[in-house]
C-alpha cells in the first residue's frame, strides 16, 4: 500500500540522517569512540531508595558490557533468536535500562515501549498493547503478573496473543508468589501446549543489574539461580540468615562524589555489600541455586527474641490468602505477635462476591464475609503449617489505600517498602493491637 504519512511531531529517519550528514565530522566521532574504554562512565543511575536516599551510582563502560556477556553465556538462544519485547519497565532502572534495553540493543531486536503500567488506572493500556504485540521474551515484576493474571485467564485473544511466540517469562525485583507462577503456566500450557519455562534473576542497580541468573528449570518460585560468569557471590551468616556479597567486572565502582559512603558500601575483600539474605534450595547441591531471602534490614525480633523473616513471611501470606493478597507488610516489631497489613487485589475480590453491585464501594467489599473469611482460613492454614510465633501472623487488615509511589511506599521496581509503609501508616499498626479490637480487625489465634 502507500507509505505512511508521518506523524505529527515525528521525525523520519530520513530527514535525521540528513540534517546529521551536513554536519558530520567523522574524524571527530571516530576519535571520541576511540577515548572510550573499559572504565569511561556510561551513566549514572539513581537507586530507586528502596533503603535511604537515592544515590547516583557510576555505570562504567564495563558493567554494562560484562553484564550483556554474561547474559549471552547463560542465554544462547539469544544468538539465534532475536528478541523482541514489549515492556513498562522505566529507562531510569537498572533492569529496564541496562538489562532489557542493552540487549535488545546488544542484539539488534525490538523493542515496543509499553506506555501501561501496573497500576489500576494503566493496565489497560498494557493489555491493549499485548494484544498487539507478542512477545518472545517478558519481563516485569510480581506485582505486575499479579494484575496480568486475571486478564490472561478471562480474554482467550489475549492470552493467545501474549503466549504465541514467547520463549521465557522472566520475573524480577521480588519474589514471585508460588499461586501466580502455578497460574501463568497453566495459561501458557492451556494456550501453547507447553509450559514456557519461568526465570529470575537478582542483582542491584550497583550490579549493572545481573549477578544471579535462574536459567534452568527451577523447582519453585523465588529461586534466583547461580551466579552469572565471572561474579562471585560470598555468603556470610546473619542474625540467622545468609547475607550475600558481589564481586565482579558487573560491581559499580562507587557513588557518584560520595567517597565515604562508597567505602562503607565493601568489605576488606572488595566484596559489595548489598545488603540481600539468600539460602540454599538444596545445601548438598548448590547447582540448584539460591532463594531470595528478603532483604537483611528488614527483619525484626519480637518480644520474644525470635527473629522474623519478613520476605519468606511476605511470600508465604500473599500464597496462603491467594488471591486477595496482592501484597503484605508485616508488623509486630517489639510486639509478641506478628500482624499483617494487607493490599488487597480488588478485582480478584470482586470476582469472590459475585452478589455485591460491580462499582460497589471498597469499604463494603473488604468488610464482605467472604473476602474476611478467606483472609481467616489463609492465617489458619500458616497456623497449622507450625514454626512459632515468628512464621504466622494473629490479626490482619485490608487496606482500602493502595501503596503510595509518591510517598515511596512502591519502589519503581514493584517493590513494596516495608518500612516505609510502617512509618506512612504508624496509626493503623496502632490499630492493629489495640485492646479493644475493632471489627474491620480479621483475628486467628494458635489453638492452646
Amino acid at each position: 500500500g502507500s507509505r505512511s504519512q508521518p506523524q505529527p511531531g515525528v521525525l523520519p529517519i530520513a530527514q535525521i540522517e540528513a540534517q546529521a550528514a551536513a554536519k558530520a565530522d567523522e574524524a571527530a566521532v571516530m576519535a571520541a569512540f576511540a577515548a572510550v574504554g573499559p572504565d569511561t562512565i556510561a551513566k549514572f543511575l539513581f537507586t530507586s531508595g528502596s533503603v535511604g536516599t537515592p544515590k547516583a551510582v557510576i555505570n562504567t563502560q564495563r558493567m554494562m558490557c560484562s553484564n550483556q556477556l554474561a547474559k549471552e553465556l547463560v542465554w544462547p538462544f539469544l544468538r539465534s533468536n532475536r528478541p523482541v519485547v514489549c515492556e513498562w519497565l522505566p529507562w531510569s532502572h537498572t533492569f529496564g535500562g541496562n538489562h532489557d534495553f542493552n540487549m535488545v540493543l546488544r542484539w539488534g531486536g525490538s523493542f515496543y515501549i509499553d506506555d501501561g503500567k501496573p497500576t489500576p488506572a494503566l493496565i489497560e493500556k498494557t493489555l491493549r498493547n499485548l494484544r498487539e504485540v507478542s512477545p518472545t521474551i517478558y519481563f516485569s515484576v510480581p506485582r505486575a503478573y499479579d494484575m496480568l493474571v486475571p486478564h490472561l485467564r478471562q480474554d482467550a485473544a489475549l492470552r493467545e496473543r501474549f503466549f504465541r511466540r514467547l520463549q521465557v517469562i522472566m520475573y524480577a525485583g521480588a519474589a514471585l508468589p508460588q499461586h501466580l507462577w502455578n497460574e501463568l503456566e497453566a495459561l501458557s500450557e492451556a494456550s501453547v501446549g507447553a509450559r514456557i519455562p519461568m526465570v529470575s534473576s537478582w542483582g542491584s542497580t550497583e550490579t549493572a543489574p545481573l549477578a544471579t541468573d535462574c536459567h534452568f528449570q527451577a523447582v519453585r518460585a523465588g529461586v534466583i539461580g547461580v551466579p552469572v560468569p565471572g561474579t562471585e557471590l560470598k555468603l556470610v551468616p546473619s542474625h540467622g540468615k545468609l547475607e550475600v556479597r558481589v564481586r565482579g567486572p558487573n560491581v559499580f565502582t562507587g557513588y557518584w562524589k560520595q567517597p565515604e559512603l562508597t567505602a562503607k558500601s565493601f568489605d576488606d575483600e572488595g566484596y559489595y555489600l548489598i545488603g540481600d539474605a539468600v539460602e540454599f534450595v538444596d545445601a548438598a547441591h548448590p547447582e540448584r541455586g539460591l532463594l531470595y531471602d528478603g532483604r537483611v534490614g528488614e527483619d525484626f525480633k519480637l518480644l520474644t527474641g525470635t527473629w522474623v523473616h519478613v520476605g519468606s513471611v511476605r511470600v508465604a501470606g500473599i500464597d496462603a490468602m491467594s488471591p486477595i493478597a496482592q501484597d503484605i507488610v508485616v508488623t509486630g516489631h517489639d510486639r509478641d505477635e506478628i500482624g499483617f497489613l494487607i493490599f488487597p487485589n480488588l478485582p480478584e475480590c470482586r470476582r469472590l462476591c459475585p452478589h455485591l453491585a460491580p462499582d460497589a464501594d471498597i469499604i463494603d467489599l473488604l468488610l464482605n464475609p467472604a473476602i474476611r473469611s478467606r483472609v481467616a482460613q489463609g492465617m489458619a492454614a500458616m497456623i497449622k503449617k507450625g514454626g512459632g510465633s515468628s512464621t504466622h501472623p494473629t490479626r490482619a487488615i485490608l487496606m482500602a489505600e493502595p501503596p503510595s509511589v509518591e510517598a515511596g511506599e512502591i519502589t519503581d521496581k514493584g517493590y513494596i517498602n516495608q518500612r516505609a509503609v510502617l512509618t506512612r501508616r504508624a496509626d493503623l499498626v496502632e490499630f492493629l493491637y489495640a485492646d479493644v479490637l475493632d471489627k474491620t480487625v480479621i483475628t486467628v489465634h494458635p489453638a492452646a
